[in-house]
């Protein structure tokens, strides 16, 4: 039986490809590993985490119009260390959590921040 076996990618489009492109860089920590233009004219950016397989997709294609993100729409999870350092790195840019932290009486917790664009990103400290 055919099944999917492995998840590659996940896109999200973007209104600004280089705003968004250096926010995940920046911010995050993630690498860019390509960029190209599809067959239909998309420009694309793939990043990704340093302990990760899978890649963030970033599209650019204005020919579908402005990106609106809902609140609530979706996110992309990743783990950090510690919420508190991550707080004090996003501080130094000039940032902050739009949500949390929401730390657990069993250790570990959750923030979100928001992506240009509107997207969110959770940030998760695992227990120990």
């Amino acid at each position: 039986m055919a099944l999917a076996k492995k998840l590659l990618h996940t896109r999200y489009r973007v209104n600004d490809l280089e705003q968004t492109v250096a926010f995940y860089k920046n911010v995050l920590g993630l690498e860019e590993v390509r960029r190209h233009k599809s067959p239909r004219g998309s420009e694309l950016a793939f990043l990704k985490a340093p302990e990760s397989e899978e890649t963030v997709e970033i599209c650019h294609f204005p020919n579908s119009g402005p990106v609106v993100v809902q609140e609530d729409l979706t996110h992309l999870a990743f783990s950090v260390d510690s919420l508190e350092a991550f707080g004090q790195h996003l501080a130094k840019l000039g940032l902050e959590y739009s949500d949390g932290p929401t730390m657990r009486e069993a250790g570990g917790g959750f923030a979100f921040i928001d992506a240009p664009e509107g997207y969110e990103i959770e940030l998760i400290e695992m227990a120990e």
